[in-house]
């Protein structure tokens, strides 16, 4: 990690967004030391709402035996498994059987939507969360995550088009809270041209995230030019020091 470039982040983000939380910053690693860091599980857990220690400024790193829901596991890349009958679990369910979520309205429609969603597969044996601010020389961030408020929403969209031409810099899939901060914004950041992913609209995850929040999720590559044009963007316009000044309250 190039600690100045942490660095300037950090001060730009005080300057344009005063007051807002600082983005997690995630990436997989081999290194032995994060076995400390890893908190064991008893039953479900939703790996979203585990991260609320990593926005206060713990680190927090998930392995395959330590995340605790099958989504999880597979949008972390521990596992390519889903749950048994999974496009009646999303969909209408099987009546005296399985209570369905509803989120597609039939089995036939997950089908074809799963067809198109190959399994991510972890580099490392470890996924870590970090807030920016505690990043250190030896970590390598693959995605900023920021949990926002509709205004600070605002600012990362139009940041992220700033030098884009095209209407949809910005992506929200349908896809599970954790497939929006981690998996999308991986195969994102395998293209020539990565999209920053709006997320966290799982009716399932909601709860655990902060409320009024939703997600926004970066490939570094596009952090990093987003991070180069904050200064000549309408940030430094007075039409964003009236949202600036609103954050602030």
């Amino acid at each position: 990690m190039d600690i100045a470039f942490r660095d300037r982040f950090s001060a730009l983000w005080s300057k344009y967004f005063d007051g807002a939380e600082l983005p997690l910053a995630f990436f997989y690693s081999d290194d032995e030391s994060c076995r400390a860091l890893l908190r064991p599980v008893k039953g479900w857990a939703c790996m979203v709402g585990g991260l609320a220690p990593a926005r206060r400024g713990e680190d927090m790193v998930f392995s395959a035996e330590t995340t605790g829901c099958m989504g999880g596991k597979r949008y972390l890349g521990f596992s390519e498994a889903l749950r048994p009958d999974f496009e009646y679990f999303l969909s209408c369910g099987i009546p005296g059987k399985l209570e369905g979520e509803r989120y597609k309205k039939s089995p036939e429609i997950v089908r074809a939507f799963m067809k198109g969603r190959p399994a991510v597969q972890a580099p490392a044996k470890y996924a870590v969360f970090k807030r920016w601010d505690k990043l250190e020389r030896s970590d390598q961030p693959q995605i900023a995550i920021f949990f926002a408020i509709p205004d600070v929403l605002a600012g990362l969209f139009t940041l992220a088009g700033f030098d884009d031409e095209r209407p949809d810099g910005v992506i929200a899939p349908f896809g599970a809270g954790c497939a929006s901060i981690v998996q999308y914004p991986i195969e994102e950041g395998r293209r020539e041209r990565p999209r920053a992913v709006l997320g966290m609209f799982d009716v399932s995850a909601r709860p655990m995230a902060p409320a009024g929040t939703l997600s926004f999720a970066a490939p570094i590559a596009k952090f990093e030019r987003m991070v180069a044009n904050m200064e000549e963007s309408f940030l430094i316009t007075g039409s964003w020091a009236k949202v600036r000044a609103r954050i602030a309250r």
